[in-house]
């Protein structure tokens, strides 16, 4: 096993058991103590895990941006769900933007059965899944590639998007705050995703139930300016009486 797989692999630990143990690590992937102290330390220093006495614990701030194959293995089936319910929003000839968020790519699975579809797209794993899709129209922006996202960003990446309109946007976030908005833990993931809801006429915000009543770093919207949120679980009280009050449509699976 490569250290970067071994690494990948740790992370996941930390996301699912929150903390581990140097020694049980050594033992599981056959490598010495030291070699795995070291590996925590590169997490430590990348923000990931927070070290501690024979292990590390996983540091579960919203600002930290964890590598996009990584983060595409987490809460699967809620993203499943969202990618359905979205299928149905969608209508055969439609225009729309679909961002680079790990639960777009549920998305582009779910709706290859749709006709006539225009996608634009900033993200490189879309643009894979979508590619053999006969009778689409497959637009990717320009920009440069952030590493660890599969995703173009930057002033490349504004500009094409703002060329286009499209009937729909389909967007996820980090972080979802009745009164800080929509939010991403990076500025041009944020800027790439505010220009798509801008050119777009109905703006669909898709997040699962973990992304409600946080904070990340970037402010992308006011979260009123939606028109729906497609989640994987009923919001809270509090939550359907905001989006209530918003006149935003709310779609989760009964």
């Amino acid at each position: 096993m490569l250290a970067v797989e071994r690494r990948n692999r740790i992370v996941e630990m930390l996301q699912q058991q929150k903390r581990v143990v140097v020694s049980d690590l050594s033992r599981q992937f056959v490598v010495s103590e030291e070699t795995i102290r070291r590996d925590l330390d590169l997490l430590d220093r990348e923000g990931i895990a927070t070290k501690s006495y024979g292990g590390a614990v996983f540091n579960e701030t919203n600002n930290i941006e964890l590598p996009f194959n990584l983060r595409k293995k987490t809460n699967v089936v809620g993203k499943q769900k969202i990618a359905e319910l979205v299928k149905e929003l969608i209508d055969d000839g439609d225009h729309i933007f679909l961002d680079a968020s790990t639960t777009a790519v549920f998305i582009a699975k779910a709706i290859k059965e749709k006709k006539s579809l225009t996608v634009i797209t900033n993200s490189l794993e879309n643009m894979i899944e979508l590619a053999d899709v006969s009778g689409w129209n497959i637009i990717a922006s320009g920009g440069k590639i952030r590493e660890g996202h599969l995703a173009l960003v930057g002033p490349g990446a504004v500009e094409s998007i703002a060329n286009f309109n499209s009937e729909k946007v389909f967007l996820s976030c980090k972080a979802l705050d009745m009164q800080k908005g929509i939010m991403e833990g990076n500025e041009e993931i944020a800027q790439t995703k505010f220009v798509m809801m801008y050119h777009a006429m109905k703006k669909y915000l898709c997040v699962d139930h973990t992304k409600f009543d946080q904070i990340a770093f970037s402010r992308v919207c006011d979260a009123r300016e939606i028109t729906g949120i497609v989640t994987d679980v009923q919001p809270s009280e509090a939550w359907m009486a905001y989006f209530i009050r918003n006149n935003i449509e709310v779609y989760y699976p009964e």
